[in-house]
């Protein structure tokens, strides 16, 4: 059996006994949040003994009758399950019951090439979104503010005004601020991409970034393969560029098909580049293994074809998996590389990077026709913070938060949601990728859920085509709280509705046609 959590000293106990105001929770919820953080800190694992009730009493200094609700609260919520003569005991996890999705066959099959086609379909529903008045959204990709390092943002920013009090009315450096350039430099290290401060081009997020390296490589009307599913952004670009967007199918579990894009080459005569997302893939989640990475990239070397590298969620990749970049394994420039800080350090910066590889002189170029540069307070402000080692430690706050939200998330879609219902925890990130049950319209619950002030990313903005409408994808970039657990809890009973007048339709339809026959 395994040992109670008096044994384990890594847990320290919280401190109760100091006086609490009205806004501070009941002392046994507290309590039960302090057990709850150890159950998803995994210091207690399913299978695990919780204390006794004595033993809570005698540990927190509490009475008997918190030491009864605190159990009882976390049984309530399904962490603890209560076993005759023997107590509480942590229990499996629910979401680990959902079913994941399935592995991709080994010959997947293509679509046709074609113009994006995507942009009204994507307003519409953009525009829907905004039309409604919104309590609880779900359809972004980005974190709350609060996970963000303000403060340390802030102070930055006002001593960036201090040192350089004429910034905001001097000529910016052409290519980004050097500061800024070098840290990115220093910083790709770790993610196996070697790189001189001055081939770092400082861009407006990355969504520019990809739109200067497909301007660099093709022209309209050239074939760009692209992840299926993928961000709706890359098919409203490659749509206002005039070119065709190739999907190639996207597994969950390794990222675009290496045998799908070989198909596709055999198939095509003029893709002119794969855009690809290695680490944690929106909206799957996905982090492509290593022997992945080198594939394609030596696939898109050996063809010719560029391979445009998005790696905006790297940073967000856990210790215990590799972000390894694309750019890593490239020894011709053949990669155009482009990351962004939007989503790891502060959206409302909208500062993005890339190198171009061999196309770095007509990107500098591109760059300084379309847009010129980027303002450079955001630039130092960053830089000034990123050199620091409280980015590190913002970064390993950030993703705890997330591993946390993301997990908690996932428990109450295995809760509230109809069975049937198919999701897949991503290693990080802030994203999850839900599949509806009976091939249900994301379409139709988007509609209903706006009409409750909830809204969400149907999956039919994720490809040209329909295949994905039966998916959702959902932000846990919030930290969970109980206004999130009803969003979710009311999304599953309006999936469940839903579902019930499909089913009803369906009913009908077959009655209808059995009348038919019968009077025929």
């Amino acid at each position: 059996m395994s040992k109670p959590l008096l044994s384990q000293p890594q847990i320290p106990s919280p401190s109760l006994c100091q006086p609490q105001s009205s806004t501070q929770q009941l002392l046994y919820r507290r309590l039960a949040g302090h057990y709850l953080a150890a159950i998803q800190a995994l210091a207690l694992r399913p299978g695990d003994r919780m204390p006794s009730v004595r033993d809570l009493m005698r540990q927190h200094q509490v009475s008997l009758s918190t030491a009864l609700q605190t159990l009882r609260y976390l049984e309530q919520e399904g962490w603890l399950e209560a076993r005759p003569r023997s107590g509480y005991f942590v229990r499996q996890a629910r979401r680990l019951a959902l079913p994941e999705e399935p592995n991709l066959s080994t010959t997947p099959a293509l679509m046709s090439a074609q113009y994006a086609g995507i942009h009204e379909r994507v307003s519409e529903i953009i525009a829907q979104g905004r039309s409604h008045a919104v309590t609880l959204d779900l359809s972004s990709a980005s974190c709350a503010p609060e996970l963000y390092a303000v403060e340390a943002l802030k102070n930055a920013a006002i001593r960036t005004l201090r040192r350089r009090p004429n910034i905001l009315t001097s000529m910016m450096s052409h290519s980004g601020n050097p500061a800024l350039r070098q840290v990115l430099a220093t910083r790709s290290l770790a993610i196996g991409v070697k790189i001189a401060p001055e081939q770092v081009i400082v861009t407006h997020g990355c969504i520019e970034a990809i739109n200067l390296a497909l301007r660099a490589v093709a022209q309209p009307g050239d074939t760009i393969a692209v992840e299926s599913p993928t961000y709706y952004g890359l098919l409203q670009v490659l749509e206002s560029l005039g070119m065709r967007a190739l999907e190639i199918p996207t597994s969950q579990r390794s990222g675009i098909s290496i045998e799908a894009l070989q198909l596709a080459l055999q198939t095509y005569d003029n893709i002119k580049a794969v855009v690809a997302v290695p680490n944690l893939q929106n909206p799957l989640g996905s982090i492509m293994p290593d022997a992945h990475k080198a594939q394609l990239v030596a696939l898109c070397e050996q063809h010719g074809m560029a391979l445009i590298e998005d790696d905006s969620y790297s940073d967000l990749v856990p210790e215990t998996a590799s972000s390894t970049a694309l750019k890593a394994w490239d020894r011709s420039g053949n990669v155009i590389y482009c990351a962004s800080l939007n989503k790891v350090l502060a959206p409302g910066m909208r500062l993005g990077w890339m190198v171009g590889g061999r196309w770095q002189a007509r990107v500098e170029m591109l760059k300084f026709a379309h847009t010129r540069a980027n303002e450079e307070w955001a630039q130092i402000s960053a830089a000034d913070f990123m050199a620091s080692t409280a980015y590190d430690r913002h970064l390993r706050r950030l993703r705890e938060a997330l591993r946390i939200q993301r997990a908690r998330t996932a428990e109450a879609i295995a809760i509230h949601f109809p069975t049937g219902t198919r999701v897949s925890l991503p290693e990080g990130g802030a994203l999850l990728w839900v599949e509806l049950p009976q091939q249900l319209s994301s379409k139709a619950v988007f509609e209903a859920a706006l009409v409750e002030g909830i809204r969400l990313a149907p999956g039919l903005m994720f490809s040209n085509s329909n295949r994905f409408d039966h998916f959702l994808r959902l932000c846990c970039g919030q930290p969970f709280s109980p206004q999130i657990e009803r969003g979710i809890q009311r999304l599953g009973q309006i999936v469940g509705e839903l579902l019930l007048k499909k089913q009803l339709r369906r009913n009908g339809d077959i009655t209808a046609t059995q009348q038919r026959g019968k009077l025929a």
